[in-house]
């Protein structure tokens, strides 16, 4: 990096600030106040959870402006740029896309050659294990970016207290900044390539919203690795009209770390197999039972995982390939030992 003010897209997959969205907005205060950086954002115009690296390819791709205000960042869109008024922070750019469109048109239709590092949230819950990292839009904003050859974090803060108590989102922006800044100073290296000549592609950073925060000694943060974990039914069958009501009442669009989605698994009671008397239907709503995956068992978890991590109430910082991963093998020294040798 040179001695010049790193010039930073912030996306996310929770969209512009409110209630489903309670970080971005601090956030983006503390990397242009606390770092200095040179901060330019562009979110989704609404919440866009458990969409992944997806992109839209059949719609145009809208946008308007918001003028996020303080304290909460909630602000005032319009179709055209327009002067900063009275109490407004910056100018936003609102797209109606994916986070992995938003990513993708800030980095190559928006600010092309202009962008240092593309930071993607911080995501309302957590984003450790492969069943959430795999699923996520925060994350698929981040693997976009580096895609496109640029170096990217994906910031997740994690629920653990229902609801997060908001002293807790200051202290955590502020471990995040710090996070984000080593990282961005201190990049590391891929020993297998890589996009960028031999650098790690993307980092995976999870902070978990606990009363340690506020300690004087903080999070631990640990180097980390993705558990490998997995999910089962993440549907369920629906009957009526009210029931589709009531499933609208307790599932939220954040994800299944959010606030409303504790108070979900709760209401569902934990179900995870099918009834017989739904067999045969094909209608069909969001009803996940996360509770394995969001309270696991320490003892359950491979040490060092960012699971492991989270679960101790540790910040993990996980290096990841922009790949699927393979399984590791001998290097290849005669490639004719690679070709089948059966007839089909």
């Amino acid at each position: 990096m040179t001695s010049r003010v790193p010039r930073v897209l912030l996306t996310n997959d929770d969209g512009p600030p409110g209630p489903e969205s309670p970080y971005v907005y601090g956030l983006y205060q503390h990397l242009t106040k606390d770092l200095g950086w040179d901060v330019k954002v562009v979110l989704p115009s609404s919440q866009k959870s458990w969409i992944g690296k997806a992109y839209h390819i059949h719609e145009v791709i809208n946008g308007r402006f918001y003028y996020p205000r303080g304290p909460d960042g909630e602000g005032e869109l319009s179709e055209q740029s327009r002067p900063l008024r009275e109490g407004e922070t910056a100018e936003w750019i609102l797209l109606d896309g994916t986070p992995a469109t938003c990513s993708n048109i800030g980095l190559n239709n928006l600010y092309h050659g202009e962008i240092d590092l593309v930071i993607s949230g911080p995501n309302f819950g957590r984003n450790s294990s492969a069943a959430f990292a795999l699923s996520s839009g925060t994350i698929g904003a981040a693997m976009s970016a580096s895609l496109c050859r640029t170096r990217a974090i994906a910031l997740s803060y994690g629920t653990v207290l229902n609801p997060v108590p908001p002293e807790l989102h200051a202290p955590a922006h502020v471990l995040a900044t710090k996070i984000l800044a080593y990282l961005l100073a201190n990049w590391g290296a891929d020993t297998d390539g890589g996009l960028r000549g031999g650098e790690v592609d993307l980092y995976n950073v999870n902070v978990p919203m606990v009363t340690d925060l506020l300690s004087d000694a903080g999070l631990p943060i640990c180097w980390t690795t993705i558990w490998r974990n997995a999910y089962g039914r993440l549907f369920k069958a629906h009957r009526d009209e009210r029931a589709a009501e009531d499933a609208a009442q307790v599932v939220s669009g954040a994800g299944p770390d959010s606030q409303a989605e504790g108070k979900k698994a709760r209401a569902l009671g934990g179900v995870e197999e099918a009834q017989p008397e739904e067999a045969g239907r094909l209608s069909f709503r969001w009803a996940p039972d996360m509770t394995g995956l969001i309270n696991p068992q320490l003892s359950t978890l491979p040490v060092g995982s960012d699971g492991w991590a989270i679960r101790k109430g540790w910040a993990s910082v996980t290096p990841i390939r922009a790949s699927f991963a393979e399984p590791t093998s001998e290097p290849v020294t005669d490639i004719e030992e690679k070709i089948w040798k059966m007839k089909l």
